[in-house]
């Protein structure tokens, strides 16, 4: 099985018409994705190869059958795109896009409090279903279908768990990138809890970063909620305290969201941590 995503989404593209959008939207599609529509405003009609080109999600929808988006328009843009999709109905949106205003993703986060949609991002590399289906901008040529699931902070680091635990023989059920902006949609717990539910994912990769304290609620999550066994990689042991590094989320201050913390957290909660990310492979082998 899955979570999130399957080989029977269909999946709509806002910004399709883009540079980013049509470069990822053909890998998408590449990979055996259904890619059944595109959004851009005032290129209703059009087409982007094969998928045709609509002026608004909710045409789009009624038009195509979408249950899934991705956006890949402008920071200034995309709060509302997430909404417009939020609006229209659509059950997944996954948005690419970084850089959008903190305030702009307060406004989106009480928005969707009142809907039904799933976001996961923004600034994010997406989720991807192994064989079956892949929204936003992951390598084609990572993963294969298995038993674990990934769920990480860090794009690039969602890419090396895949390889180091495809290099050891370990499939994915799914691999999720949250993203690492303090404001986003689904969390780890949000994931953790599809991959308890999901009785073919048989192990979990869990990797956070410095910032926030989302790892740590994980951990309890973890402890009181899963027999499954977790790996645990925490980014950012060796940043200087206040800077920030990379995501806007990756920020340590007052003393609180330092790596040692998460460590600590993830070695109280049962959770098996990777000092080395390098070994992870080995360590899932050993682990699961």
């Amino acid at each position: 099985m899955s979570v999130f995503v399957n080989k029977d989404t269909r999946l709509l593209v806002q910004g399709i018409t883009g540079q980013e959008g049509q470069f990822h939207a053909r890998s998408c599609i590449e990979y055996g994705t259904k890619v059944v529509a595109g959004v851009t405003p005032g290129k209703g009609g059009q087409k982007m190869d094969d998928v045709p080109i609509y002026n608004s999600v909710k045409e789009a929808r009624a038009a195509s059958g979408a249950n899934a988006s991705m956006i890949l328009v402008p920071p200034p843009f995309a709060a509302d795109a997430i909404m417009e999709a939020a609006d229209a109905g659509i059950e997944l949106v996954v948005c690419i896009t970084e850089g959008i205003p903190v305030m702009d993703m307060m406004r989106v986060k009480n928005y969707l409090a009142t809907k039904t949609t799933r976001l996961i991002g923004p600034n994010c590399p997406g989720i991807m279903t192994p064989g079956e289906c892949k929204i936003g901008i992951m390598p084609n040529t990572m993963g294969k279908p298995g038993h674990v699931g990934v769920v990480s902070r860090s794009g690039t680091l969602t890419y090396e768990a895949m390889h180091q635990l495809t290099q050891v023989g370990f499939g994915q059920t799914t691999c999720i990138g949250i993203g690492g902006d303090p404001i986003n949609g689904t969390n780890f717990i949000d994931c953790l809890e599809a991959f308890e539910a999901d009785p073919e994912t048989k192990a979990i990769v869990m990797i956070g970063e410095i910032g926030g304290n989302a790892e740590e609620d994980a951990c309890e999550w973890i402890k009181a909620n899963t027999d499954k066994p977790v790996v645990g990689f925490v980014a950012g042991l060796t940043a200087p305290p206040g800077r920030r590094m990379g995501h806007a989320g990756a920020i340590v201050s007052g003393g609180k969201g330092t790596a040692e913390a998460k460590i600590e957290a993830m070695k109280n909660s049962g959770v098996h941590h990777c000092e080395n990310l390098g070994k992870m492979g080995d360590l899932c082998k050993k682990v699961f």
